[in-house]
Parts: structure tokens; sequence; C-alpha cells
């Protein structure tokens, strides 16, 4: 049982899947984090739901050194509790504390370091399908890791094959999910990304709507015309349900004056309504502006002076 192994310390994030706590390893003492999940309770027996079964073998299917890493499953009554390496921090609370912009250095090393756990999933032929700040950890030496994998599904790449379309932080929720497509890939994870990209260059998030209809009228607001770029948008279930203004796009130089050209190139690229247009994990590590903006560091320097 999980109180012979561990002392749980205090209480650290919570949720509709249960608690999350820090917690000592009784045997080692070192401080680990301890997500417990509710079970079913099926008379006789307690049942791993699907959703919570599918996030461990996600995460044991997973290892890279920008992903969380699962350390232990171990039963806990009306829980099974899912043992974490433990993260001081996260990226949601590095950029909405900090007065001034995150130093380039500091978005390179995030940025090399997000794709880098996103390339991982998805060569695993994962959709994590819920990429925001707050699921971006930070390790006490600066590493960036991809957490919550509650989301997290399959992708098969199988024509026809549907997948729900209620996923993702609404901020950082791509277009086509906006509007109730249910066959999508990989590029719903790297519009994500883009969203993430676009708050380390500038700590506000950039499409901060109130309800799924103002996300959508913000994203056009920015980008333009969603009809004229993506064609094929006018297939989607809820296309037809409201008509928006034909914006035409600002120049995301404008909005991020202080970003370098070949990350604002990079973003629009992330960014691109499109998705069949999106660049991949793998193709912006090899895109030629994403050389001229890295500099050869693959950490941080965030806990630094």
């Amino acid at each position: 049982m999980l109180a012979s192994r561990y002392e749980l310390l205090e209480k650290i994030g919570n949720g509709a899947f249960g608690e999350v706590h820090r917690a000592r390893d009784l045997a080692s003492g070192e401080i680990r984090a301890i997500k417990r999940l509710r079970v079913k309770d099926d008379g006789q027996l307690s049942v791993v739901p699907a959703a919570q079964f599918q996030e461990i073998e996600t995460m044991r299917q997973l290892q890279h050194p920008n992903i969380i890493k699962l350390l232990d499953v171990v039963p806990d009554g009306s829980y099974i509790a899912l043992v974490l390496e433990y993260m001081p921090t996260d990226l949601l609370s590095i950029v909405r504390s900090r007065e001034e912009p995150l130093r380039p250095a500091d978005v390179r090393g995030l940025l090399r370091m997000l794709l880098h756990g996103v390339a991982c999933c998805h060569e695993h032929n994962i959709l994590h399908r819920d990429l925001k700040p707050g699921n971006l950890l930070l390790s006490a030496d600066g590493v960036l890791k991809l957490s919550d994998f509650g989301l997290a599904t399959v992708f098969v790449g199988q024509r026809g094959r549907s997948y729900s379309h209620q996923v993702a932080t609404r901020w950082y929720r791509a277009p086509e999910l906006l509007f109730g497509s249910r066959h999508y890939d990989t590029a719903v994870d790297m519009w994500s990304v883009g969203t993430v990209f676009a708050e380390l260059l500038r700590p506000t998030p950039l499409f901060a709507g109130q309800n799924d209809l103002d996300q959508i009228f913000r994203v056009i607001q920015v980008l333009g015309d969603i009809e004229k770029q993506w064609p094929e948008v006018r297939e989607l279930p809820d296309f037809d349900k409201v008509s928006f203004p034909a914006y035409e796009p600002l120049p995301l130089c404008k909005l991020f004056p202080d970003a370098e050209a070949s990350a604002v190139d990079i973003l629009s690229k992330l960014l691109d309504l499109d998705p069949s247009k999106r660049l991949s994990a793998r193709k912006v590590s090899r895109a030629e502006d994403f050389y001229k903006m890295l500099l050869s560091n693959t950490t941080c320097y965030l806990t630094g002076p």
C-alpha cells in the first residue's frame, strides 16, 4: 500500500481525476510527486477507467529527458497512485511571475526542450492534446518536461478514425478543434506549441478567449480570414453555425516587436490556420530559421543569476 512506502506531504494540485501530492520515498528519502487517480468501484472489484489506464500506459511507453518520468504505480484503496519524479515549478508560474520578458537564451532552450518532448510523443503515435504552460514542468536545474497525459490518445493515422474534439484547454486549442473536427492529427499539438511559444516571447496568452466563439474570433482577428487561408474548414461540423468578419492578418512582427525575425517566422509556421501546412516538431527542429534562433544549449537558465 501507498502509506507503507511514501509519506504524503502537502497537496500541490487537484482536479476531476483526483489529487497530486508532494511525497517522500520512505526508503530513499527522495521527494516525489504522487498523482492519485480515482478508480471505479464495480461491486467486488476496483476498475481503472479506460482514460486513466491510457494515461498510465502512455507514460510507461514514453521515456525521454523532456517527458515526466513515471516511477511506479501503487494501489491505494479507492485510488491508484502514480509515482512521478518531482518538479518544483511549471512554465505557467515562470511566465506569469516575471515583469520582464524571458531572456532569448531561455526562450531558445525552452522551445527546444518542448519540441524534443513533443517529437517523442508523435514518433510513438501519441497525441498529447493538452499542451499548455501549466502542463510543462521545470526541474530545479531548468529542464522542461511534458506532463499530464490525461487527454493523450494513440494516433493510428487510419482514414475515418474519429477522435473527440473536446480536448485541449481553450486558449491553446487548435482552430480545427474549435470548429468541431473529429478527424485530426499531430497538428493539433503543434498549434498548442505555437501558442506556448508566443507566451514565451510575450508573457501573456495570445488568444485568451472567454468561450469557444470568442476564441475563434480572437484567432481570426490576429491571423486573418480562416476560410481564405484554409478552404477545407468549410467541411467541419461547426463551421456554418456562425459567421465572422473577413479580417486581414496582422503582422506578427508588430505583435512581437522584441522577438528575433527568425523566431517570428517559426511562430507563423506553427500558427498556420491550415493544419496540413503547420510544421511538425521534427520539421521545426530542422528548419533553417530554427538553427538561426537556437544556441547550442538544451537547458534554460531560469535558475541562474
